[in-house]
């Protein structure tokens, strides 16, 4: 790996990370489009895995008097059932694929409410959330919109919702990790990032996750949902074109 490709994963963990400390999101999605740019899509999963359980891991810890903590342990055990379930299918998506994946993903935002009514604070619904999620995440890679329709009928406050998505999503990408990250140790670590690219990548989330919750607290309850579709959007939009470039080249 040149110098120029380490940096810019580092440098992306920074910047994702602080967009992921203000809307619970979007930082991975970008991340995750990012890493598949300059890396083979098997190590995507692993690198974006391992960084996001480090990003929402600390903003869990930073915000934990805001964690719903029965929300978390009942999401844990679908991500558990998730996991257990692919990791017995040997799937691996082509970059165009991927791209693709993604790029409809941010297209759950705009589901009208009344049209799914799903809600992660019900200890059923928020198996079902673990188990879909965690699904997503080892399918296409992310699952942030999917995550957030079981939360936004909740009644939880911005910062409630931020903070215990991130926790959950520790377990999501604990599970990407593994699943992923086993073959990939079996085949001599083929793709990954040497250990520098970590080593500066992980205190850069941890710090890029500090600074969006500052923003966090100066935005509004509905200017929170307003800009986090148009983000998406905007990245769905260009994860299309991306892949149709790929399919098409």
């Amino acid at each position: 790996m040149t110098l120029l490709t380490g940096g810019f994963i580092v440098a992306m963990s920074f910047v994702t990370a602080a967009i992921s400390g203000v809307f619970g999101m979007a930082g991975g999605l970008m991340l995750k489009g990012a890493l598949a740019l300059v890396l083979p899509v098997s190590a995507t999963f692993v690198v974006h895995g391992l960084l996001q359980l480090v990003a929402n891991g600390w903003r869990a810890i930073l915000h934990r008097q805001f964690v719903s903590w029965r929300i978390v342990a009942i999401y844990a055990l679908g991500a558990f059932t998730a996991a257990a379930l692919i990791g017995l299918i040997v799937y691996e998506p082509t970059r165009a694929t991927l791209y693709l994946l993604m790029g409809l993903v941010p297209g759950l935002v705009w589901l009208p409410q009344g049209w799914v009514k799903v809600d992660a604070s019900r200890p059923v619904q928020a198996y079902v959330c673990g188990l879909g999620v965690t699904g997503m995440n080892l399918t296409a890679g992310v699952a942030g919109p999917l995550l957030d329709v079981f939360f936004v009928r909740t009644a939880l406050t911005r910062h409630q919702i931020v903070a215990t998505k991130a926790a959950t999503q520790v377990f999501s990408h604990l599970m990407k990790v593994v699943v992923y990250g086993a073959p990939l140790v079996a085949a001599g670590g083929k793709g990954i990032p040497p250990w520098w690219v970590f080593a500066l990548a992980v205190p850069l989330s941890m710090l890029g996750t500090a600074a969006g919750g500052i923003l966090l607290n100066r935005l509004s309850d509905v200017d929170f949902k307003r800009y986090l579709r148009l983000i998406l959007t905007v990245i769905g939009a260009v994860y299309l074109v991306q892949a149709a470039r790929l399919y098409l080249g």
